[in-house]
């Protein structure tokens, strides 16, 4: 039994090899350093690092599903690693060794995003001086994945329901079909279903895309995995900067513990290297943190008795205050900050009747 399959059953959960690319999970050494930090035993799925129970059912899932050419729906919140989650679903399946292609459908017009998907022939719109093959194409008999899949317009949903049902495809200005063979995971922290009742998403292309839904557990909710990552970045960090942290002082780690992380572990990374470009000597001081976790963080998220009790939605809303503040309203420092997409903080804005 390897490593990983022990890890399982310690936590409860079953194990066993999948079929695909070899070897899928593997325990991972910490190089000997003289830092102050319990012994960690993290376990590794394609890229993912975890000591969580919640994470380990996570990888069980995923080894699961990426047995089949079943349909993913990934859901959760800005930072929680989706992406590494659908390389992972690829990565251990059978179609391992053929393309993975991704694409952030919040990021393009309708028009672009319809040429990034299924590519168009020269002079399709203004400005094709060329003909291109789209996602499709170059993801064939491999896995393209839709990450922000909520935000498709939906003038081009019923194509991308064409192609899961048919297997079939029309660049944009074409007069040829086009066959493919590629499985679709997307991902999105938004509810499909509400936006189908919003007349927002098309029915039937929720039920195409949401076949199997994976939950990616917010950091807050994925026990001891704060310690861990921290110190994992500590150490990458160390190896290429002159400044060597090798503790974290009581303050720091207080305010870490009582912040709620919305952006999940793109904004551990982020505060932590701003702390090493801000900060000098070989202790993590609550000084060199980002004002939300200095003020907000460590106050009013401290969870003692005397606090008032706050919803997630009443930090989420003062976390994006202070980042306002912070940066006078510069949505992409903001963003930056707080470790979610741009297209993530202007929704969160909206919906806090912020923008």
């Amino acid at each position: 039994m390897n490593q990983f399959d022990l890890a399982l059953r310690r936590h409860g959960y079953g194990g066993g090899p999948a079929g695909g690319a070899g070897v899928m999970y593997r325990n991972v050494s910490f190089r000997a350093m003289n830092l102050k930090r319990p012994d960690l035993s993290p376990v590794e799925f394609h890229g993912m690092l975890t000591q969580s129970p919640e994470m380990l059912s996570l990888f069980e899932r995923l080894r699961r599903a990426a047995r089949t050419d079943i349909t993913v729906l990934l859901r959760g919140e800005s930072g929680t690693g989706k992406e590494l989650a659908a390389r992972a679903l690829h990565g251990s399946g059978p179609r391992a060794q053929h393309p993975f292609q991704a694409v952030n459908c919040a990021t393009f017009t309708s028009e672009m995003l319809a040429s990034q998907l299924f590519g168009h022939v020269k002079g399709a719109f203004t400005g094709a001086v060329r003909s291109r093959e789209g996602l499709f194409a170059l993801a064939d008999r491999g896995t393209l994945f839709l990450d922000e899949v909520a935000e498709i317009p939906l003038e081009l949903q019923g194509r991308l329901l064409r192609v899961l049902q048919d297997r079939h495809y029309m660049p944009l200005g074409g007069s040829v079909e086009r066959a493919v063979d590629v499985r679709i995971v997307s991902a999105t922290n938004a509810s499909l279903r509400d936006l189908v009742e919003k007349r927002m998403f098309r029915e039937d292309l929720m039920y195409r895309l949401r076949v199997v839904i994976l939950r990616m557990p917010p950091l807050r909710e994925r026990k001891g995995d704060l310690e861990l990552l921290t110190w994992v970045l500590f150490e990458r960090f160390n190896r290429r900067s002159e400044r060597q942290i090798r503790e974290i002082s009581r303050p720091a780690w207080e305010a870490m513990l009582a912040h709620p992380w919305p952006g999940n572990v793109r904004e551990l990374e982020n505060v932590l290297q701003a702390a090493y470009v801000l900060g000098d000597g070989p202790v993590l001081q609550l000084e060199e943190l980002s004002p939300e976790l200095r003020g907000v963080g460590h106050e009013a998220y401290s969870g003692h008795a005397a606090a008032p009790a706050v919803t997630l939605e009443d930090r989420e809303r003062q976390l994006l205050l202070d980042a306002w503040e912070a940066h006078g309203g510069r949505r992409g420092e903001m963003a930056e900050t707080l470790g979610m997409s741009r297209s993530t903080l202007y929704r969160k804005l909206k919906n806090h009747n912020l923008a």
